[in-house]
């Protein structure tokens, strides 16, 4: 039951769409007709141009991932797969939310502020290759792309090496890594486009 209520939690918390109400209030237009159609913050600054508005987005979904975990920790139970579940939740439904017909953002800011909770290495390990990768390329989207894939690679072979942040002990064999792909898989589910980009060698923007 527990496994369910997490999943519920990560759920509503996640499909809170920022972009698209706060566009909606600002400026009376769906985010959705704007740009790229992405309802995360950098569309909302394409949009818009506000700076200011545009980080508000950016840290209120980085803090939906945040409360995703925290509340299954001190409401539910300590447990790291309860909390990862919930955090997964969390990211898919910010990615596909219900409230607007399925559509969202790229789930990076959401499983940012999850993953600085739960394992703040891989926070730090994808913002070191997608700063690695953007030196190069210029382009955000395949950075995220590439950085989401190599660290999903150390993440699947140095699994041990990933320690977890708010538990006294660490995930039961497989957990991190399964929780991880999925996670990951979200994201990059999101990113086909510019995936697919990379692969015929065309140029991809936000």
């Amino acid at each position: 039951m527990n496994l369910l209520f997490s999943f519920i939690v990560g759920y509503i918390t996640g499909s809170l769409p920022t972009a698209y109400l706060l566009l909606k209030k600002t400026h009376g237009a769906d985010i959705r007709n704007s740009g790229s159609g992405n309802v995360g913050a950098m569309n909302y600054f394409s949009a818009t141009g506000s700076k200011k508005y545009g980080i508000l987005v950016f840290l209120i979904d980085f803090l939906k991932g945040i409360l995703s975990v925290v509340m299954v920790y001190f409401l539910i139970e300590k447990n790291f797969l309860l909390c990862g579940i919930s955090l997964v939740s969390a990211v898919f439904s910010h990615c596909y939310s219900p409230w607007i017909n399925f559509k969202g953002g790229k789930g990076l800011a959401t499983a940012a502020g999850g993953a600085l909770l739960i394992s703040p290495l891989v926070l730090a390990g994808w913002a070191l290759f997608w700063t690695i990768f953007y030196s190069f390329l210029k382009n955000i989207n395949k950075s995220n792309v590439f950085a989401t894939l190599i660290l999903w690679f150390f993440c699947v072979i140095f699994a041990k090496h990933f320690p977890v942040f708010i538990f006294s002990s660490p995930p039961e064999n497989g957990e991190f890594v399964i929780l991880v792909s999925i996670l990951f898989f979200i994201i990059l589910s999101k990113h086909f486009a510019p995936l697919r980009c990379i692969i015929e060698n065309k140029n991809f923007e936000e």
